[in-house]
């Protein structure tokens, strides 16, 4: 019996490593965008960085709609997500758009780990092609 569908850990494995290859990315790509510009003066500001310039330069558009609690949670909203338009005619994609999102998660917590925020990213898909991101600061 032939099974053409990767095992669950083989997935959890290649999300991981999209994961770190969005980390490695992030990290380079926020070293140029802050090039010329003067340090942040709060974590707030770094996050605004990140959903105006830093998702400019990534998606040619800045964030839908930024949220937080103040307390180190923030949740970046994208309406029109670039990689997820491609797949968002049909609803059979829905349960997987969250793996093609390892890379997005990869690459903010690469970036905010370059300015010095620890961080844990997630994403959530609901309606396609929208979708937020949710980024915990991990405070030690």
């Amino acid at each position: 019996m032939c099974n053409d569908q990767p095992k669950k850990d083989e997935k959890e494995n290649i999300a991981s490593k999209l994961e770190s290859m969005g980390f490695r990315v992030g990290q380079r790509m926020i070293e140029r965008f802050t090039r010329e510009t003067p340090r942040f003066s709060t974590e707030l500001d770094i996050i605004k960085f990140v959903c105006k310039d830093f998702w400019s330069g990534a998606f040619k558009k800045q964030v839908d709609n930024l949220r937080t609690n103040h307390q180190g949670v923030y949740v970046l909203q994208d309406n029109k997500f670039k990689l997820l338009v491609p797949m968002s005619a049909g609803k059979q994609y829905l349960e997987a758009a969250p793996r093609y999102l390892a890379f997005t998660c990869g690459l903010i917590r690469g970036a905010l780990s370059n300015l010095g925020m620890n961080c844990v990213v997630t994403a959530e898909v609901s309606t396609m092609p929208a979708c937020k991101f949710q980024i915990m600061i991990q405070r030690s």
